[in-house]
């Protein structure tokens, strides 16, 4: 069972709304206004909370085909939205949208949970890993490891929040360092649901890049 903090009163509703609130704030200054680099600053915390609530939605679904089947469908929505506001094409195969590296990491975990020795774990975390490579997926091999990271230690959450926050480290830039703060709001996740609005959070993704995309043309 997950350890319980005293300070915990985040869910996971309120954890998506500030994952999705700093993506937002990253992709628009992205696309719209590149010289502002505390935008992206404050964007990086967004991907390691979604790597976290992958994790937490992979133990709390009933059915983790229809999840992954979600993740899929909306990897394939987003691609062009993607495509789009970040390289000004309908479709191009450089780089692939999050969805694609959130979709390889869950089933990674669904293969770890099938797979207990630890020799035949590190063949799956490396062939994922690698996978993200291959398809050059956003935030590749690392956002894999991230994922690999918070399945680990889902039983600790202290555990879980400190890898997670040295994770933001492992680049060379100094703009992902930013995202060791996600570990303040994940620190105060109280293991509850809360408010279901499921399909917003998938739809929103393509949704605010088709945006961003009109207004940078107009």
């Amino acid at each position: 069972m997950n350890q319980r903090w005293n300070i915990q009163c985040l869910d996971s509703f309120q954890l998506k709304c500030i994952a999705i609130v700093s993506m937002a704030l990253d992709h628009t200054g992205a696309v719209l206004y590149p010289s502002q680099i505390w935008l992206r600053c404050l964007g990086r915390i967004a991907f390691p909370i979604f790597c976290f609530l992958i994790v937490e939605g992979f133990f709390h679904t009933h059915d983790v085909r229809r999840y992954m089947g979600r993740l899929g469908v909306f990897a394939l929505i987003s691609e062009i939205p993607y495509d789009l506001a970040f390289r000004g094409v309908p479709l191009e195969y450089a780089h692939q949208n999050v969805f694609f590296t959130l979709l390889i990491g869950i089933g990674m975990v669904v293969l770890l949970e099938r797979n207990r020795e630890w020799p035949v774990k590190a063949v799956i975390l490396l062939l994922a890993m690698w996978l993200a490579v291959l398809i050059r997926s956003d935030y590749n091999f690392r956002g894999v490891l991230l994922i690999f990271v918070f399945y680990i230690f889902h039983e600790s959450r202290w555990l879980a929040v400190t890898a997670g926050g040295f994770w933001n480290f492992l680049y060379q830039g100094v703009i992902q360092k930013y995202g060791v703060l996600s570990v303040l709001p994940l620190a105060l996740y109280n293991g509850e649901r809360g408010r279901k609005m499921k399909y917003f959070f998938y739809i929103f993704y393509p949704a605010h890049l088709l945006l961003l995309y009109g207004i940078s043309r107009f």
